[in-house]
């Protein structure tokens, strides 16, 4: 138990990782000067204006976020990159907290923090989740609305749903509830094309630029297969004409991984299905070749139909 507060604080620190409000503090009974004592004597720090830690040493990282918000009063959750930390959107820990407050609310010498507002909050925040976070669908629209480019922007939507954080109609229900979104058109398309098994934006970018750009025939996404004990998923099979079209985004792999990708290929090669690979240089900057060179194949496997050009000088007759 923290020195300096009763008994029935523990659970409250045990919650909050050992992190208090001056406002909690008063409730528990301890006045100002016991507060100023206790961060004379070095028992307390002080993390933010009004928050204080009951423990000496390095905060932990989920102390650093409880403090945060506990700095921005009731009502506040953490937002943006700082909610995707804890949803594990990503493995990266900001340097700046990200904390949503309700609008009109100012928070004065909020260092190490970036403060955002929203008359939405009440609504966007998680209901259960501690420390107080903005649900999963509000933070990756957030994240996409933060985005310097639209692939970061579709990024992010690939990373929710491929990881199964939430779904795309979840999503789609998130967005209706704002009525300023940039790129609300191309949101909307993207959050199609992951409904329908796309989690990557490289995907999202072959679905786009490739196939559907060049009226390839539509291929199921994230196929599985089942050879003797040992399932495999494709990013793209267009399974009336035993074709797969893998996409791989890293410039370099280890030995291990390539040749898992070589033993794959010969057992679809072996099931009667075909193995094409591209990279992102060719899905992003070779579309049109790309394009030609699966219209090609898919034509010899029975494919009546041909890829059509996607715009006045591309390379598809």
């Amino acid at each position: 138990m923290s020195r300096g507060l009763p008994s029935s604080s523990q659970d409250l620190l045990d919650l909050q990782c050992g992190v208090i409000s001056r406002c909690q503090v008063l409730d528990y009974g301890l006045s100002d000067q016991a507060v100023s004592r206790r961060l004379r004597t070095r028992s307390w720090q002080q993390l933010h204006s009004g928050v204080y830690a009951t423990f000496t040493g390095e905060p932990n990282r989920t102390a650093v976020l409880w403090a945060a918000v506990l700095r921005c009063g009731p009502g506040a959750a953490l937002s943006h990159q700082s909610a995707a930390e804890l949803y594990r959107l990503t493995d990266r820990s900001s340097a700046t907290v990200h904390v949503t407050v309700p609008t009109g609310r100012r928070v004065r010498g909020a260092a190490g923090m970036t403060v955002h507002r929203s008359n939405r909050i009440d609504a966007a925040r998680h209901p259960m989740l501690l420390p107080p976070r903005t649900r999963v669908e509000e933070t990756v629209l957030d994240l996409t609305q933060t985005s310097g480019t639209f692939d970061e922007a579709i990024g992010w939507l690939c990373q929710a749903c491929g990881g199964r954080l939430t779904t795309a109609g979840r999503l789609r229900e998130a967005l209706s509830q704002r009525k300023k979104l940039r790129y609300r058109g191309e949101i909307l398309a993207a959050l199609a094309a992951t409904a329908e098994g796309v989690h990557s934006n490289l995907e999202y970018r072959y679905v786009r630029g490739v196939e559907r750009a060049h009226r390839l025939p539509v291929a199921c996404r994230q196929a599985r297969l089942i050879f003797g004990e040992r399932r495999y998923y494709l990013d793209n099979l267009y399974r009336d004409f035993g074709v797969a079209v893998e996409l791989d985004g890293q410039a370099a792999h280890r030995i291990q991984d390539r040749w898992r990708d070589v033993h794959r290929d010969n057992a679809l090669t072996s099931m009667g299905i075909i193995t094409l690979r591209y990279s992102w240089a060719d899905v992003t900057e070779r579309t049109c070749q790309v394009a030609a060179e699966i219209g090609t194949v898919l034509r010899g496997r029975g494919w009546m139909g041909s890829p059509r050009p996607c715009r006045p000088g591309c390379g598809i007759p």
